[in-house]
């Protein structure tokens, strides 16, 4: 099903959030939006706040303060919420002597749903064999599976999920990633709470990055590493004449892997192709260096990939 929504872009809408449990304010005047079609990675070190704000989205607490809406409205005043918002938090909660068939038919009865519906979401996980299987078996692969399925039960627009991937062996993230590029091709929004920051960057096509409770920034994922870029490489047997011509432009120019290669912060390619080209400086390689997504997280973050 392709969803339409002329005039009606945002899915998902946080503004001025703050939550306090006693004297701890978990988050702090948050506001952040997704748009239909569009997968939002929500990222931020442990502690940041996540998980709070998505369990006001989803009204699970109480805000202290400001407004989550899902489709412009709080989620308690939604008449068929299973119609307009799937949700995995905490891996989902299974009964372990249920199988995964009949987890999904009680959830599915009290949706309003039908049992052909659950067999369609079981092949569409790929746990039609396990169906019968209980749950207490399965693996946390295919418990987050299982959760993905329950989510989808009544069709939903809007898609919260909490670390989907976690869990899941190689095979199983990419099939993840293809499955919810799949369904925001399909005009769905989904809102995904990960660590797994590789993978956010080949799924997700905006970013919200929160730390402390704060919001830092959101911005298309392409844009936000095309800010960050980390400028250009030089290696050959010219680089320290080449770096003596760049300095002496003002150019910002430090050595790399000892001194076979130089990284120019703040000059482009072309920039740097004229200074060779105008010098007949000799070297063997010119590339751009790109910073990863989790290069760019903890240089927002102030972390430093350490435990946390």
């Amino acid at each position: 099903m392709r969803y339409e929504y002329p005039g009606m872009g945002t899915a998902i809408e946080v503004v001025g959030l703050s939550k306090r449990f006693g004297d701890k304010l978990a988050v702090d005047d948050l506001s952040f939006s997704v748009d239909f079609g569009r997968i939002v990675g929500f990222l931020g070190p442990n502690g940041a706040g996540k998980t709070t704000t998505l369990r006001a989205l989803l009204g699970l607490i109480n805000p202290t303060g400001g407004t989550v809406t899902i489709e412009g409205r709080q989620f308690t005043t939604i008449e068929n919420p299973a119609a307009s918002v799937g949700a995995v938090l905490d891996g989902g909660m299974f009964h372990p002597g249920r199988s995964g068939r009949n987890h999904l038919r009680t959830l599915a009865r009290g949706a309003g749903v039908s049992d052909a519906r659950v067999e369609e979401l079981l092949e569409l996980v790929q746990l039609s064999q396990d169906g019968r299987r209980r749950t207490k078996g399965y693996s946390l692969g295919m418990r987050q599976r299982l959760g993905l399925a329950a989510a989808l039960l009544g069709d939903p627009r809007v898609l919260v999920l909490d670390e989907p991937a976690n869990g899941l062996d190689p095979q199983g993230i990419r099939w993840l990633r293809d499955f919810l590029r799949a369904l925001a091709a399909e005009g769905r929004a989904v809102l995904v709470s990960s660590h797994v920051l590789a993978e956010v960057a080949q799924t997700a096509d905006d970013v919200v990055v929160i730390h402390r409770g704060r919001s830092i920034l959101q911005a298309p994922l392409n844009e936000l590493l095309a800010r960050h870029a980390g400028g250009v490489k030089v290696a050959g047997p010219d680089v320290g004449r080449l770096a003596q011509l760049l300095r002496a432009d003002g150019a910002d120019v430090r050595a790399l892997d000892g001194d076979s290669a130089i990284v120019i912060s703040d000059r482009s390619g072309e920039q740097v192709g004229r200074v060779i080209a105008a010098n007949a400086v000799v070297i063997s390689e010119l590339s751009p260096v790109a910073e990863s997504l989790e290069d760019v997280f903890f240089e927002l973050t102030g972390t430093t990939g350490g435990p946390a």
